[in-house]
């Protein structure tokens, strides 16, 4: 099988991260699913911003857990810097949709869960950021609204239009002792502790690699599959890694391009 494109942050590689034009764009380009990350904001509201700051992202500047939902709604989250050289650019189809100036506003995650909501069949890849201000907090909000959506305990994890992940182990099990059936990623980079071989804590689903991982241990996947878990591979734009990651077996890839991955999978 092919792996399932996971638009990482949005179209990012064509549209400023974590914004409803990136999404909007994401899903025109045939995304299987769209990944974000979150972070709480002071007076309690999910937003999605990759960083502990918004300065690399918007016209602002300030650590997101010491901003107001108001004040980060005055700043542009626009400022473009392309994630892909632009040779990539001649497979991407150019959008008939146009964004307007609103669609480079702060992103909550309840706009991008509506978002979803209107795209069936889409999987929505939720990361949440650790070490941060409010530690477990951000799961306990995070389940709330899945809830208020209906969404946070599903029919089954095969089911589940939101998977949750975490390079925190312990953010993993958190979410764990709220559902039962919410999926989840342990996301590894080389200082996870973790075993590499192939097995994980008893609230991971899923193993969640770097692509630079997989060049060097390859067999890895396998050996993940072999102990019930299949991969998610972060961040897939090079031809290469791409090929490697379907040759592997691989089940989800993140990408900055989707339509670029898309046109590459279907050579």
């Amino acid at each position: 099988m092919q792996p399932a494109v996971v638009a990482h942050r949005g179209a990012s590689a064509h549209r400023a991260e974590h914004t409803v034009a990136a999404y909007a764009l994401a899903l025109e380009q045939g995304a299987d699913g769209l990944e974000c990350d979150v972070r709480l904001t002071r007076d309690g509201h999910l937003v999605c911003v990759h960083d502990r700051r918004v300065d690399r992202t918007s016209t602002g500047r300030g650590v997101v857990s010491t901003l107001t939902l108001e004040r980060m709604s005055e700043l542009d989250y626009g400022r473009y810097d392309a994630a892909m050289p632009d040779s990539a650019d001649d497979l991407v189809r150019e959008p008939v949709w146009t964004p307007d100036p609103n669609d480079y506003g702060v992103l909550t995650l309840e706009s991008l869960l509506d978002l979803v909501a209107d795209s069936p069949g889409t999987t929505l890849f939720v990361e949440t950021k650790h070490p941060v201000r409010y530690g477990g907090l951000v799961e306990a909000k995070l389940v709330a609204l899945l809830s208020r959506y209906r969404l946070a305990n599903p029919k089954s994890k095969e089911d589940s239009p939101v998977v949750m992940m975490s390079f925190s182990a312990m953010a993993v099990r958190r979410i764990r002792q709220h559902s039962a059936r919410l999926p989840t990623v342990l996301l590894l980079n080389q200082l996870s502790a973790v075993r590499w071989d192939g097995t994980l804590p008893r609230s991971a689903d899923y193993t969640g690699p770097g692509v630079h991982l997989l060049r060097t241990d390859p067999d890895y996947v396998a050996r993940a599959a072999a102990a019930g878990h299949p991969t998610y591979t972060w961040t897939v734009d090079d031809p290469a890694d791409l090929e490697l990651c379907r040759r592997l077996g691989v089940r989800y890839v993140a990408t900055n391009s989707p339509a670029t991955t898309r046109s590459l999978l279907n050579r």
